[in-house]
């Protein structure tokens, strides 16, 4: 069938299974919000401001595990949303970005809000696109959403001029592609199988990527196995049950006393789908100072970038674990989780309870349910939502 690009848009949108997208509308994409309508089922949220919309579409991303989808006109439009693209790449969020821009023929003329938003997100998203064929449409959206669940989850935008969402083309729907991670080869995870059951003291530190690759379930049954304690870095809370006794809590500038002298104590460091941020880092010249750093992410970038490693492995977390768990023996390391433990409870023993800012949260706490999404922006208040 022969549509406008505008209504291809849409029918490619509902082929990767979005129901929902956010967005403020312009002039350069009103031929879109007119597809929106024409379609009548694709839920539209309509945000004051552009920014606001690109950090729903995130939120909605992490909330759901889909992708989230946001719309925003040229110039000034656009640029508005480049703060919560770059949070979902920082973040490793799924989000297509859609933007209007000017006629092809008018592209590079300083043309009314015209902006090289391409140009300008290029160092905050996975890839972006300008489309200046009508037939070409298609297949790039259908790319953009494989690039941005594919491998870490990250940003893509597309630029689609005025007059693309104006011309047809012919249509033909294409079943959605998903992106299959490859296996992991058991023998090539001899090196850190050696050095997990050589060590006497291993801690686990879980990052963001574990809750990306959704790989929460196989944490914990390695956990289990390698019966070693767990912590997290601000992203990666919520990986592993906080109620667990192996847990003990996040780790670095903000974290727990008791993941503080975890680390200081432990000889084996397995870092999860994490970066080793400076706020957990710290130091990173004496961070790695008397231990072995293996390091499991599906992001090449992240190895050696930050701490030098002596074990790692890039492929995706769920691969990693499955290829792994079967190797590694039940282990017994009962005097380490003991000593762990004490640190746990002699904060616990300690706390002041009586903070307001534990009064309010542990209040909020109440009167939530484990279902509830609880949104923070960033300051010391993230730090207290964090902790308690």
């Amino acid at each position: 069938m022969e549509l406008t690009g505008a209504d291809i848009l849409i029918r490619c949108l509902k082929e990767q299974g979005v129901d929902t997208v956010f967005g403020y509308p312009g002039g350069c994409v009103l031929d879109i919000y007119d597809a929106i309508y024409r379609d009548g089922t694709l839920k539209h949220v309509l945000t004051a401001h552009e920014q606001g919309a690109s950090h729903a579409a995130d939120g909605y991303a992490r909330a759901t595990g889909k992708t989230g989808v946001v719309i925003a006109t040229s110039g000034p439009g656009a640029t508005n949303l480049v703060t919560g693209i770059a949070t979902a790449y920082m973040d490793s969020v799924p989000l297509v970005a859609v933007t209007g821009n000017v006629t092809v023929s008018n592209l590079g003329r300083d043309s009314f809000q015209e902006v090289d938003i391409a140009g300008v997100t290029m160092p905050v998203t996975k890839h972006n696109y300008i489309v200046k064929d009508v037939k070409q449409l298609a297949a790039t959206v259908r790319e953009a959403f494989y690039i941005a669940n594919a491998g870490r989850k990250g940003p893509v935008l597309i630029d689609i001029p005025k007059n693309i969402q104006t011309e047809t083309c012919e249509y033909e729907e294409t079943p959605r592609k998903r992106h299959t991670p490859k296996p992991v080869s058991p023998a090539s995870l001899a090196g850190v199988k050696a050095a997990l059951e050589g060590a006497k003291r291993p801690l686990i530190l879980a990052g963001g990527g574990v809750i990306g690759a959704d790989a929460a379930e196989n944490l914990a049954a390695f956990a289990k196995k390698m019966q070693a304690p767990v912590c997290s870095t601000l992203m990666g809370l919520g990986s592993f049950p906080a109620s667990d006794k192996q847990f003990l809590g996040m780790i670095g500038m903000h974290g727990t006393d008791a993941a503080a002298k975890a680390f200081r104590r432990a000889d084996v460091i397995v870092a999860c789908g994490m970066r080793f941020s400076d706020r957990v880092a710290g130091d990173r010249a004496k961070f790695r100072e008397g231990k072995t750093i293996v390091q499991f992410d599906v992001d090449a970038a992240e190895i050696d970038k930050n701490v030098t490693t002596d074990l790692s492995v890039m492929a995706d977390l769920n691969e990693i674990f499955k290829a792994l768990l079967p190797q590694l023996e039940q282990a017994e390391r009962r005097e380490w989780l003991k000593e762990v433990a004490a640190y746990r409870d002699y904060e616990a023993e300690h706390f002041d309870s009586s903070l307001p800012a534990y009064k309010i949260l542990s209040a909020l706490q109440k009167f939530t349910d484990a279902d509830t999404p609880v949104a923070t922006d960033v300051g010391q208040h993230q730090m207290w939502a964090a902790q308690y």
